[in-house]
């Protein structure tokens, strides 16, 4: 079994959770794939999916927006998919860039509206790309979900909501932040739901 582990949004393939998981994962004999996913969706997508088909035995462990793609993945492949405080509507969580920086009615799809940490430059356009991608939870019985209700940045009850009502197993923690700054105690669990999800 190999954890494809998808970081989230202003991160990279050495973040804190990426780097705890694939430390904790090599002590079980388990690889970790850390794949930089600063770029476009469609760039990332393909990305994944290329992992995917050469490691057919994964399981994808995403990360706020990396839970976005992590879902959207297993949407795709069937692969197993476990989220920590995923990004459930970036088309919408994106817009809090635009705000009193933009006008919308001059923005193109080729105006840069964030650049990332890790040097991705969001277009206006990618809006439209996530929203005409939304999350269908295809494979409810392969997804885990690990929630902060702390969470500062995303809507955790929504999120809640939308994988439960799916038929999501979703382990939600009072209190707690985005960042998920205690990740150091949940990775156990993590790792223990990967290696469920494979056997």
């Amino acid at each position: 079994m190999t954890i494809i582990y998808l970081h989230g949004l202003d991160s990279n393939p050495n973040a804190n959770k990426a780097l705890i998981t694939a430390n904790y994962a090599k002590t079980l004999g388990v690889d970790t794939i850390r794949p930089d996913l600063n770029c476009p969706p469609d760039e990332v997508v393909s990305k994944i999916l290329a992992l995917i088909n050469d490691n057919p035995n994964c399981v994808l462990v995403g990360s706020s927006l990396g839970g976005y793609f992590a879902t959207l993945l297993s949407d795709m492949t069937g692969t197993p998919a476990i989220l920590l405080n995923p990004s459930i509507r970036p088309d919408l969580s994106f817009r809090r860039f635009l705000k009193d920086n933009f006008n919308e009615q001059t923005l193109t799809n080729d105006t840069t509206i964030y650049t990332t940490t890790g040097g991705w430059q969001i277009k206006f356009g990618d809006l439209a790309w996530f929203e005409k991608h939304p999350l269908t939870i295809k494979n409810p019985n392969k997804i885990k979900v690990l929630l902060k209700m702390g969470d500062e940045l995303l809507d955790a009850y929504a999120t809640q909501v939308f994988y439960e009502n799916a038929g999501t197993f979703v382990l939600a923690q009072d209190g707690g932040d985005h960042r998920m700054s205690d990740y150091d105690t949940q990775v156990t669990t993590v790792v223990d739901w990967a290696l469920s999800l494979t056997y």
